[in-house]
């Protein structure tokens, strides 16, 4: 585009000689909605930009130098995109549009330089008097691929799409009983064969807590089948839960943390595993934060309270035995009135600014028999203010001998970047990756993408200018 400098390449200074930055110049984000990292294929690193009435891949070399841009021309009537999956060598995108009043779900599978393979219509909705809110989800293999909205607050409709062949494998209507969207829905799967499995979460209450439970429904779509069972939570209530499909040991896994009676605090943490044909043959752990790791976790607050507050479960990393890595973070969120602002009690039109506070991060490792193996705390401080923590958090980087949690040390300017790398047995070493000062560099790392083993990309996004970032291990 004619608004996008050509690109050349800088290498940062370094504070550790066992890894490579390569940088580009900015691209100046003037329209754009949204953008998407869409990862290397064929040479290249892509990138996706959603301008809301025109869409745009660029492309840039190893050296990371612009080598093309290009148009994509989805359908006239507003079309916008739900969803994207990347394959080894091509990527999808499922969209929505407007045709003759009716809302249809379609789908373009694009090459490495963007050419247009396939273009399948996979289903017309009709007409429907409102826009609904799609979510979209990927397979773990990324071959298959989940849309669904809730209608009327009470039932769901899904859409499940074979991203490899790129049809529409079923779509199907779920209303299960008493169900309310926003005291019930937990999750949503889909599994390597294109099954939905929707977790709901029912009587989690102090005053219910004997009756709390997981309602969980299964559609398997070859069959049209529907298989529906609960699984009991033992009289504790469930402060916040993880599930994932651990396709290799054929289960459906949990992990999460409890409350006793607060669910202002967790009070430990669960390990769930339910065979899919066999489901009343569910494993079901429970253990207790014990002081030592609740101290090591919350320093000198440990002494003011019990359990963990603030705390949210961020990903789950599944063992090849069929145990679990639990990740989690603490993270909160203040609104408070800006400096200087003096307004009424009932003037709604006051300023507000937003803290953002992402501080700890804590791994517990679990074998399968729900037995504790180790308990890891990863200590960090970051604070900001009204940009919705998008700076903040971390990366995991994930590599045959150990998992690498990549994060800025400060939100702000001139930063450093650090990274954890924790080894199999629990044990973590904390290196400084590089310094930004004098880059203009302010780096997304929830938004990064993994290329290999080896590599991934990270998006820089400064006063809307965005730039790539390779980092290479060595």
């Amino acid at each position: 585009m004619k608004y996008i400098n050509i690109l050349f390449f800088i290498l940062l200074p370094l504070l550790s000689f066992s890894q490579k930055v390569t940088v580009s110049e900015p691209i100046v984000l003037r329209s754009d909605i949204a953008y998407e990292l869409i990862g290397d294929l064929g040479g290249n690193t892509l990138v996706f930009r959603d301008k809301g009435t025109s869409f745009e891949v660029v492309a840039f070399n190893p050296q990371m130098k612009e080598a093309w841009s290009k148009d994509l021309e989805l359908d006239e009537r507003q079309p916008k995109i739900i969803g994207m999956v990347t394959g080894k060598a091509d990527f999808t995108i499922v969209y929505q549009f407007r045709d003759k009043s009716h809302t249809i779900i379609k789908a373009h599978k694009y090459g490495p330089g963007a050419n247009l393979i396939d273009s399948v219509s996979l289903a017309d909705l009709g007409y429907l008097f409102y826009n609904p809110g799609f979510e979209f989800i990927r397979s773990d293999d990324r071959s298959k691929a989940l849309v669904y909205f809730l209608e009327k607050q009470e039932l769901i409709k899904a859409y499940s799409i074979d991203i490899d062949n790129l049809h529409l494998k079923w779509q199907a209507i779920l209303q299960p009983e008493e169900f309310n969207y926003y005291q019930n829905f937990r999750e949503v799967l889909v599994d390597n064969d294109g099954n939905m499995t929707l977790i709901l979460e029912k009587n989690n209450y102090r005053s219910k807590r004997e009756n709390h439970h997981f309602e969980i429904h299964t559609y398997y779509g070859a069959s049209a089948q529907l298989r529906k069972y609960v699984i009991p939570m033992s009289d504790k209530l469930t402060y916040d839960s993880y599930f994932t499909f651990d396709h290799l040991n054929n289960r459906l896994i949990a992990a999460g943390l409890y409350s006793d009676k607060n669910l202002g605090r967790a009070d430990g943490y669960f390990y769930l595993t339910i065979p899919p044909e066999d489901h009343e043959q569910y494993q079901l752990t429970l253990k207790e934060f014990d002081e030592e790791f609740v101290g090591a976790l919350l320093g000198k607050e440990s002494d003011k309270t019990k359990g963990v507050a603030e705390v949210s479960i961020q990903e789950v990393v599944l063992r090849l035995d069929g145990g679990v890595l639990l990740i989690c973070e603490r993270n909160r969120t203040y609104e408070r009135r800006s400096a200087g602002v003096n307004r009424g009690f009932y003037d709604v039109s006051g300023r507000f600014a937003i803290d953002y506070y992402y501080d700890e991060v804590f791994v517990i490792s679990i074998h399968p028999s729900g037995e504790t193996h180790w308990k890891t705390v990863l200590h960090k401080k970051q604070y900001s203010q009204d940009d919705d923590g998008m700076y903040s958090s971390y990366f995991l980087f994930k590599t045959p001998s150990s998992l690498r949690f990549l994060f800025n040390d400060e939100v702000k300017y001139e930063n450093t970047v650090s990274e954890y790398v924790l080894k199999g047995n629990g044990q973590a070493e904390r290196n400084s990756l590089l310094s930004t000062e004098n880059l203009k560099l302010r780096l997304r790392f929830r938004d990064a993408v993994q290329v290999d083993s080896k590599e991934l990309i990270i998006p820089s996004e400064r006063r809307n200018r965005l730039r790539l970032v390779r980092l290479e291990y060595y």
